[in-house]
């Protein structure tokens, strides 16, 4: 009798959320490209819990990395239009890991789909194991606040990430210690977020360019366009010392 571990590990993995949540995969396509994505399907009853819960800290504990954030739409397409051969990517505070599994099917050598929460990991792990990822990406459990890893990336991607201020004070320090020298770093934010403060401190060690980006978010119920800022970061040469 054969043994398809992938599949025997998504089993595992659906089988240990499935005690917490009601699951559903749902189909996204991007240019052409089309995955399946976990996700929560009875979100209403998981928040009327949450609320009931005594002494959390709401805005860290509610599962915003459940969702499929425009941010990350914008994002993922912009990493259809990058070469990604052979390049290592490391997507922080990933939720389900939307970017990371459109990156990873551009044929990259590694592609990290991290976040703090565990309940995040493993549906960006279930997002891998069905739609056959992987041997090019893998989920692991950072905190930009304290971890340090023994590796580099050609790029580092962040969605809608810096709503909370200790990551906005460590995010800084964790990417130059795990950038390549001739690596990027990649935000896509709101363009609404004021984070100005942020970005100009970064303008010293980082060369920053800015696009704009419009999408059309189904949970808007005007349908209007919403205005969403990618910054592309890369690091200035280090000036030598006389």
């Amino acid at each position: 009798m054969s043994f398809d571990a992938p599949a025997s590990r998504l089993n595992f993995v659906l089988e240990k959320l499935q005690r917490k949540f009601k699951l559903c995969f749902e189909e996204l396509e991007i240019d052409g490209l089309r995955l399946e994505l976990p996700s929560v399907a009875n979100m209403p009853k998981v928040l009327e819990e949450l609320d009931t819960c005594e002494n959390i800290n709401l805005l860290r504990e509610l599962p915003l990395w459940a969702k499929v954030w425009p941010a990350y739409l914008v994002l993922a397409r912009l990493l259809r239009t990058l070469d990604l051969r052979g390049k290592s990517l490391l997507e922080v505070g990933a939720g389900i890991g939307t970017a990371g599994l459109v990156a990873a099917l551009g044929g990259p050598s590694r592609v990290v789909i991290s976040d703090v929460n565990e309940d995040a990991l493993l549906f960006a792990e279930a997002g891998i194991l069905r739609n056959g990822l992987e041997d090019r990406a893998a989920v692991r459990r950072i905190d930009l606040c304290s971890d340090r890893l023994d590796e580099r990336f050609d790029y580092i991607l962040a969605s809608e990430i810096l709503y909370l201020e200790d990551i906005r004070r460590a995010l800084p320090e964790f990417s130059a210690r795990h950038l390549k020298a001739d690596g990027k770093i990649i935000f896509c934010l709101d363009a609404l977020r004021d984070v100005r403060e942020f970005f100009a401190s970064l303008a010293e060690n980082f060369r920053i360019r800015e696009y704009e980006s419009g999408l059309r978010s189904r949970d808007e119920e005007n349908g209007e366009r919403r205005r969403y800022l990618v910054r592309v970061l890369e690091q200035r040469p280090q000036r030598s010392e006389r």
